[in-house]
């Protein structure tokens, strides 16, 4: 079967319940991208976010709230329990976290991206199910949303999640 990539942006989601759909998201730096899966109503989500907490600015969370991991979870999580996904079956499949060389130092922005979103989660009654965190490569993720699989790419190789 011949699938559709659908893009997903820097401070971008999207959520399908088509089994032709790939969602696709590129450049996974020190962002995080979340996959969330309910398999029997084959409904899932891609979130690709920059940066934890929408508190850091609040007037670009409200432009952007995609940006951020709280406001973007919450509107991605929104979106799939509404085309009737349930929340206490989703699969949870996360990548990202590098700590690049490019940008400021210090801020550890891929580790406080990945804390973020282990506790948005943890508060949901949610768990991450498997990852792809830390190191210096970015990655591209894509997820199947016939079968929920996820696929990493990072230096050139890929592999399941």
């Amino acid at each position: 079967m011949v699938k559709t990539k659908v893009i997903v942006d820097v401070s971008d989601a999207k959520a399908s319940n088509d089994p032709g759909d790939l969602l696709t998201t590129y450049s996974l730096g020190s962002c995080i991208g979340v996959c969330l899966y309910d398999s029997p109503t084959h409904i899932g989500g891609m979130l690709h976010y920059q940066l934890p907490d929408s508190k850091m600015d609040p007037e670009r969370a409200q432009q952007k709230p995609f940006m951020f991991a709280d406001t973007g979870m919450k509107l991605l999580l929104g979106k799939l329990l509404s085309m009737g996904a349930n929340k206490k079956r989703m699969q949870i499949k996360i990548a990202g976290g590098a700590e690049m060389n490019t940008g400021p130092k210090g801020f550890n922005i891929g580790k406080r991206n990945y804390l973020a979103i282990r506790k948005l989660l943890w508060k949901n009654g949610m768990f991450i199910g498997a990852e792809d965190i830390g190191g210096h490569s970015p990655r591209t993720v894509y997820m199947n949303i016939a079968d929920g699989s996820v696929t990493i790419k990072a230096n050139g190789v890929e592999r399941e999640l």
